[in-house]
């Protein structure tokens, strides 16, 4: 039978998200999932919540929570889109901007679904490499800022570490298109773009309650533009893409600001743990702005893909990204301390076989 399915489709490979293992008792360190509870404010909701509600479909604009979002960031409800996670955000703008006839652009190594949403639309990819130490190359090819939008991951994924903003700055400045700041990882870094939306209109920025939030499970990430931009990505996202208990949880959690610093801080303290414990055994870190750390073993022991297998024999998940550039590191989640204790335990294990 004549396949049905596009091109496009039938000649490409879907994106492949981290393993999440069934068995229990797992130290799960390969998906960047926060370690800690979200706000306790959100189980008393949930105990609270009327369940005969579920039958009416959501708010679709989620007007509720843009203008929490809205009030947090001193913005307008008019900036603001809410989506099923980032990954929603990006689907759309990618439809929004990108077919046959217009490219997306992105660094590499970058957020892999990058090129998976672009080869749905039929789209080419223009990709622009980072240096040696996975920074912005001092010049960046004109196709790039030509592109319809150009995707920049700060911190960037799988690396962790963030660019300086004045070379967004520029990018958003020489760029013909769109530049879409996708910062997943923003709330456990030293500086965010968001200042910059006052400067150009054709930046987004991009976040997600995934991480710093402890929400994983609910899907929920918003991005913040200018109200041109978003009234198109208004006209292209599902009509109900966000469901109405994530609404109210995600209000709920945003409200409780000590909770989320207090979260934050100690992943930032354990992410130093990490980085300097990974060093004492002989490997390279790459300076994480991130809630994870990207990381190589010493040239004289084990590969990184060999340590992969053995710590995921011992329940130990961490992230392994085949590759030439990627190929040589580690992703690590940052956990707990025990989650690390554990983790560094096995290396030494590993070192002294």
């Amino acid at each position: 039978m004549k396949t049905p399915f596009r091109k496009e489709i039938a000649g490409m490979s879907g994106y492949v998200p981290g393993e999440q293992p069934k068995e229990r008792g797992v130290v799960k360190l390969n998906t960047n999932e926060n370690p800690f509870p979200p706000s306790p404010r959100i189980k008393k909701l949930l105990d609270g919540f009327d369940p005969t509600l579920l039958r009416l479909y959501p708010d679709p604009e989620c007007s509720g929570l843009r203008r929490v979002i809205a009030a947090k960031f001193a913005v307008r409800e008019a900036n603001v889109i809410v989506g099923n996670g980032s990954d929603d955000i990006l689907n759309i703008i990618t439809r929004c901007c990108a077919d046959k006839n217009m490219p997306v652009a992105f660094f590499e190594p970058s957020y892999s679904l990058y090129p998976v949403l672009a080869r749905m639309q039929g789209a080419r990819c223009i990709k622009v490499p980072l240096d040696g130490n996975f920074s912005i190359p001092r010049k960046i090819p004109d196709a790039a800022l030509s592109a319809p939008v150009f995707m920049i991951t700060r911190p960037n994924a799988p690396t962790g570490n963030s660019f300086p903003k004045s070379r967004v700055e520029e990018i958003c400045r020489k760029s013909k298109g769109i530049v879409f700041a996708d910062e997943a990882y923003a709330d456990f870094a030293d500086d965010n773009c968001l200042d910059l939306l006052g400067k150009f209109n054709n930046l987004i920025v991009c976040r997600t309650l995934s991480k710093s939030y402890s929400l994983a499970g609910i899907r929920l990430g918003f991005a913040i533009a200018s109200e041109g931009i978003i009234e198109q990505m208004m006209k292209v996202k599902d009509s109900y893409n966000v469901c109405r208990l994530t609404q109210e949880i995600a209000k709920i959690a945003m409200l409780d600001d000590r909770h989320f610093r207090k979260n934050v801080g100690t992943i930032r303290e354990n992410r130093e743990n990490l980085s300097a414990e990974l060093k004492k055994l002989g490997f390279e870190v790459v300076d994480s702005q991130a809630n994870f750390v990207f990381a190589s073993p010493p040239e004289d022991g084990p590969s990184a893909h060999e340590i992969y297998l053995k710590l995921k024999a011992r329940r130990v998940f961490v992230r392994y990204f085949p590759g030439e550039r990627t190929g040589r590191h580690l992703r690590i989640t940052v956990g707990t301390r025990d989650q690390i204790t554990r983790l560094i335990h096995l290396l030494r294990e590993f070192e002294s076989e």
